[in-house]
């Protein structure tokens, strides 16, 4: 049953009474891997998914499933330690679904982070891939079926997902970090199967420097809602068919946490400024 603009309110009020007043600017999403950065918010309020109305809830490995509000760089952010995939049986307008309720909490921007397959053959697994534009050729998007005008448009232009000024932020961070930062395409594929060799070898042709299983939805439904998007990739294996061996989801986790100390430097340093 497809959810109201009434459904997004009243989980958004629950929220703002776990929070007593506390507004959040960015909303940061974790992806595989990723989630250590959440334990560095400060003042931190813990809101579990499974305590908000309508909200799924996370069952990926290493996906703890909670908000942690509270302060990080300077910044009131809602950090998503945990995010909703379709492969999990989840619809789009379901994974989507947190994103259109913290624009109502009064979030602006979003910084949007995940682990992917790192497709471009120039580049190598632990390096990071700053998102310049997205791929998205599987069934319909999370903006199928009746329009809720309040978040937006029938008809959403899909020009700067990722937001220009952000991405100029990123790079600059990068160069003062000497941190290396590739700029590519992402590619969603919707898992939870890895992709096949010759569906990497097709996205390379697309124009795809990077394949995964998730932020498209997010970002869409974020940039419907007029949120400015920051999208950073962490290249954590080489793509089905690059390398002569096998791919697994524990690859995935641990080049993750390989590669953690730049992928938070580079964070921390655009979020200070976001």
């Amino acid at each position: 049953m497809p959810y109201r603009y009434e459904d997004y309110e009243y989980s958004k009020k629950i929220i703002a009474r776990r929070l007593d007043g506390f507004v959040p600017e960015v909303l940061i999403t974790l992806g595989s891997g990723l989630g250590f950065m959440a334990d560095e918010v400060e003042d931190h309020i813990y809101v579990p998914y499974d305590e908000i109305p309508n909200f799924k809830t996370c069952t990926a490995p290493d996906h703890k499933g909670r908000f942690v509000f509270g302060t990080l760089c300077g910044k009131k952010v809602a950090v998503m330690q945990g995010r909703l995939h379709c492969y999990e049986g989840y619809t789009m307008e379901e994974v989507t679904y947190p994103y259109r309720t913290l624009r109502l909490l009064g979030v602006q921007k979003l910084l949007l982070t995940n682990a992917a397959g790192c497709v471009n053959t120039s580049w190598h697994a632990g390096e990071l891939m700053l998102i310049s534009d997205h791929i998205r050729l599987a069934t319909f998007g999370p903006l199928n079926g009746e329009n809720i005008g309040e978040f937006g448009p029938r008809f959403c232009d899909m020009s700067y997902v990722y937001t220009p000024r952000l991405q100029e932020l990123a790079e600059k961070k990068a160069r003062a970090l000497d941190i290396p930062l590739n700029k590519g395409v992402y590619m969603y594929f919707p898992g939870p199967n890895f992709e096949t060799p010759a569906e990497v070898r097709a996205a390379r042709v697309l124009g795809a420097d990077a394949v995964g299983m998730s932020t498209v939805p997010e970002a869409t439904v974020a940039a419907h809602a007029g949120m400015e998007i920051l999208g950073i990739t962490v290249l954590t294996n080489m793509a089905a068919g690059v390398l002569p061996k096998k791919l697994s989801g524990e690859e995935v986790n641990e080049a993750a946490m390989r590669a953690s100390q730049n992928f938070s430097a580079l964070v921390r340093a655009c979020l200070a400024e976001m």
